[in-house]
């Protein structure tokens, strides 16, 4: 990859021949030619780099001034291969590498060696260039193309077509995290409804919700299928469900009910490295009601991410483990020709399995694995798979700015409790008796501050981990019990 000059433009899409994301291979999908979201635009912070790591290259992403654009290089500086996302952005509007201050335009050019002589050309040199990757803002998330450059603005950006087409009267909800599983693995999840009444009993479903279910792939082709569902989710009460997936990272599902409106289901899985992946999971609504919209607003974001963090844990430690399996059974995601096809190695006898059954079609005719020939690193602790801060809290401004001011509560109703009683002893000094008011103030907000000290303290660690017990298994009280 070589630095380019500008970021693509809208318009350079209109003017330019379109190509399908994929390459031109027939019998094969490279996923290297193809957008990718990984961000979204506003939890990124325009003053400083941002480290990521896409189809297991890292790569930064900073917002450059001069261009007034958001830019995405190879995290490594060509002198002495410091990552530049431990720089910062200099008073040039420049990307400046922590090591030695060489520092870098968005297109990758370098503009400035200091140590050079004034008149030196290194600088111009293309081994003082750093890689350079195109990106474009599209429905509030950054995408990055990290193939040929000039094939970028050919390719389409894979955006929510329902969005597109009727702009007006959504409201949306947006969450993210790093999953310890393959991209591969989160579609071929989310793709499956049938999972939804066990695996997220008592988070978004019910286990009294299943029923037979028949579905139908409509078209299908090296990029993409599409699915229908005639009776849809809840035994037919809610109505017919589309299921669109566009190769190689988003599928969404699209239901219109009488009773809720319009509903989608969309996830962007961008791959990170061999058993990792960033998931952005978005779900836009048109209700019937304006009820359910100004409440979904007024809903702050960091609130509803620890209920998505929460839905997301319900398969987390399985999906890690069954990847591991599936390897051990010489089935890994590759699907390479000598290996036991994923159909033999897994029973698929209903319909409820046919859009699994479609996307592992994909995946083995077009040989679509971004890591071929790499194997799943170990498997990780219970612990490490319930992390939230490293997966979501850091990289979000939301959440981490609610934690930074929930830990500065904390610590004022601490020093505010500890204040009141240190006073007490002087108040029973000068006032005998005590003055009922003043007693009752004095023994009332030590209380209330100690409650609103535990269950920030609670609500804290939910920054932090989830638990790893599931909704779906915790204890059935007693009174059920005994119905």
């Amino acid at each position: 990859m070589t630095a380019i000059k500008d970021k693509i433009s809208p318009q350079s899409f209109e003017r330019s021949t379109q190509l399908m994301a994929g390459g031109l291979e027939p019998n094969h999908f490279d996923w290297a030619e193809a957008w990718y979201p990984v961000h979204y635009v506003k939890d990124l912070d325009k003053s400083k780099p941002t480290r990521f790591t896409l189809m297991d290259r890292a790569v930064v992403i900073w917002w450059e001034p001069p261009s007034q654009s958001w830019r995405v290089l190879a995290d490594q500086c060509p002198h002495r291969l410091a990552p530049l996302s431990e720089g910062r952005i200099n008073e040039a509007g420049l990307l400046e590498c922590p090591y030695h201050g060489w520092a870098f335009a968005g297109n990758g050019a370098c503009e400035h060696i200091p140590q050079q002589p004034l008149e030196g050309k290194a600088h111009l040199s293309n081994r003082a260039c750093v890689d350079s990757m195109p990106t474009q803002v599209c429905q509030d998330l950054l995408f990055v193309y990290p193939g040929k450059p000039e094939n970028a603005a050919r390719v389409s950006i894979p955006m929510i077509e329902p969005l597109a087409a009727e702009p007006d009267g959504w409201v949306m909800l947006n969450t993210f995290r790093d999953l310890p599983y393959d991209a591969l693995t989160l579609l071929e999840n989310v793709l499956d409804a049938s999972h939804l009444p066990y695996t997220h009993h008592k988070t978004v479903s019910k286990r009294e919700n299943a029923a037979p279910m028949q579905m139908e792939v409509v078209s299908s082709d090296k990029h993409g299928f599409q699915g229908i569902w005639p009776e849809g989710p809840r035994k037919g009460k809610l109505g017919t469900q589309h299921t669109t997936f566009v190769a190689p990272s988003l599928m969404y599902h699209d239901l219109t009910s009488e009773q809720f409106g319009r509903t989608l289901t969309v996830v962007y899985a961008t791959p990170i490295r061999k058993g990792e992946c960033r998931v952005f999971a978005r779900f836009p609504f048109k209700f019937s009601s304006k009820l359910p919209s100004l409440f979904i607003k007024l809903t702050p974001r960091w609130y509803s991410h620890i209920g998505n963090n929460r839905v997301l844990e319900d398969d987390q430690i399985f999906l890690h483990m069954q990847e591991r399996l599936l390897e051990k059974a010489g089935n890994s995601l590759a699907e390479r020709p000598s290996q036991r096809p994923y159909i033999q190695t897994c029973y698929l006898p209903t319909q409820a399995d046919s859009y699994v059954v479609a996307f592992r079609k994909w995946v083995s005719e077009f040989a679509s694995d971004p890591f071929p020939d790499q194997h799943l690193p170990s498997q990780q602790s219970t612990e490490a798979l319930m992390d939230r801060y490293h997966s979501h809290t850091k990289h979000c401004s939301s959440c981490s700015l609610a934690l930074q001011r929930i830990q500065i509560i904390r610590k004022a109703a601490l020093v505010l409790m500890a204040i009141l009683w240190s006073f007490l002893p002087l108040v029973v000094a000068v006032s005998e008796p005590i003055p009922l008011p003043v007693s009752a103030l004095f023994v009332a907000i030590p209380l209330v501050t100690g409650a609103l000290w535990f269950w920030l303290g609670n609500l804290e660690q939910k920054f932090y981990k989830g638990q790893p017990t599931p909704p779906r298994n915790l204890p059935l009280p007693r009174s059920a019990k005994t119905r």
